[in-house]
């Protein structure tokens, strides 16, 4: 009787364990579906700022990526010295894939490792959040006065700090670039693209350190963004739909620019382009539409507003310029082809550093179709009236407008 009870009580225990055992077991694999976190120095990233840390970067990537569920990157406090690298995916069982970064990212110094125009890229994946306050560092001095692409026809382009290609659903927040030796970000071909409290930083003169340029992508928002550098705060190049810009603040820089437009055969329209609700502050350009001369197909640019833009001491508070050439000479004088319509400015004010503040010079080809000024009240910085340049537009205006009157943009 006691051995059959022992018998009964050991099968007992043995269920029970196996039980628990199971269930231990399903539940460990849940929390990796729900919530698995790879930290990169558990694949050996050193973060001594020295030691190339791009393998360990890779694995991290890639074990995340082979998981499943809504998964975690750990990126600590530290410097890791990277690049160039690709995260690619898809991740196919991936819901979420977040980056958690703390750190300093570094770019090498040695522009030899650079075989293309990229240091970091993000591609083909859904789902992607990077957060936590961390840096990416391009280590851009280097490089600048190594034959960058400034006001050069040929040349090889120096590495973008961090490139977004073919990304669905991705969040960026509270992230810094500095210094990058090309552009601090690029947002290509992506859908339902935000990156909010993000701050981009470069000296003035950098050349073509443009904050983010975006090209190709719908659904885009930049919000609340800190961005002064040697080039565009932000970009908008062509095939873009429903972007919106807002709570920006730009300087210094070359301001916040559409184009430039119509270099390329391979161009698609843009349309329904919101920028509102930001400051511009010592800028070479307010806000800007800019085409090529000379472009070889006829593309579309319409639906754009600007609104809601406070400008102090800036070279140019709004120019439409459709005879765009940063070059000494960029061949055939052909009027610009890209089509401008339905472009609103509303509510901007402050000081131009020109007597100049508007400036809508427009193509003679395809001259520019309802183009509105509203409430725009813009002075000369040294307290005189500023003026309007118009070519090829009929504007039109509404509410309180200072400058109002078009004159003739002088010869050059």
């Amino acid at each position: 009787m006691a051995q059959q009870s022992l018998k009964v009580l050991t099968l007992f225990v043995c269920i029970s364990w196996c039980a628990f055992a199971a269930a231990a077991e399903a539940a460990a694999a849940g929390d990796a579906a729900a919530g698995a976190t790879f930290n990169v120095g558990t694949y050996g990233a050193r973060a001594d700022g020295k030691t190339d840390d791009s393998n360990a970067f890779l694995k991290a990537w890639q074990a995340a990526c082979a998981s499943s569920g809504k998964v975690k990157i750990q990126i600590p406090g530290g410097k890791y010295l990277l690049g160039p690298l690709t995260f690619s995916g898809p991740c196919p069982n991936v819901t979420m894939l977040t980056i958690v970064h703390k750190g300093t990212l570094l770019a090498s110094t040695n522009l030899g490792k650079f075989k293309s125009d990229v240091w970091l890229e993000f591609y083909g994946v859904k789902g992607l959040r990077i957060s936590g306050g961390g840096t990416f560092d391009g280590q851009g001095a280097a490089a600048w006065d190594k034959n960058s692409c400034h006001k050069m026809k040929n040349c090889q382009a120096l590495p973008v700090s961090v490139k977004f290609i073919a990304m669905n659903d991705t969040i960026v927040k509270g992230i810094n670039s500095v210094n990058p030796k090309f552009f601090h970000m690029a947002v290509i071909d992506c859908q339902r693209f935000t990156a909010t409290d993000i701050t981009l930083t470069a000296p003035e003169d950098s050349p073509n350190t443009d904050g983010c340029h975006i090209e190709g992508s719908t659904g885009v928002q930049i919000t609340g963004a800190k961005i002064g550098t040697g080039d565009d705060c932000i970009s908008i190049g062509h095939g873009n739909t429903d972007v919106l810009i807002s709570s920006v603040e730009c300087g210094p820089g070359h301001g916040l620019s559409i184009g430039s437009l119509g270099k390329y055969k391979y161009e698609k329209d843009v349309k329904g382009l919101m920028i509102r609700d930001s400051k511009i502050t010592s800028t070479q350009n307010g806000v800007r539409i800019k085409t090529w001369e000379n472009s070889p197909v006829s593309t579309i640019a319409t639906n754009i507003t600007f609104q809601n833009i406070i400008m102090s001491n800036v070279s140019n508070p709004i120019i439409i310029d459709q005879t765009y050439c940063p070059f000494a000479n960029c061949g055939s004088k052909d009027p610009s082809k890209v089509k401008l319509s339905n472009i609103h400015f509303t509510n901007i004010r402050g000081t131009s550093a020109t007597p100049v503040a508007v400036t809508l010079e427009c193509s003679k080809g395809y001259p520019c179709q309802n183009v509105n000024l509203k409430d725009v009240q813009l002075k000369y910085i040294n307290g005189s009236d500023a003026t309007l340049t118009c070519a090829n537009v009929s504007p039109q205006f509404s509410g309180t407008v200072n400058p109002k009157k078009c004159t003739a943009p002088s010869s050059t």
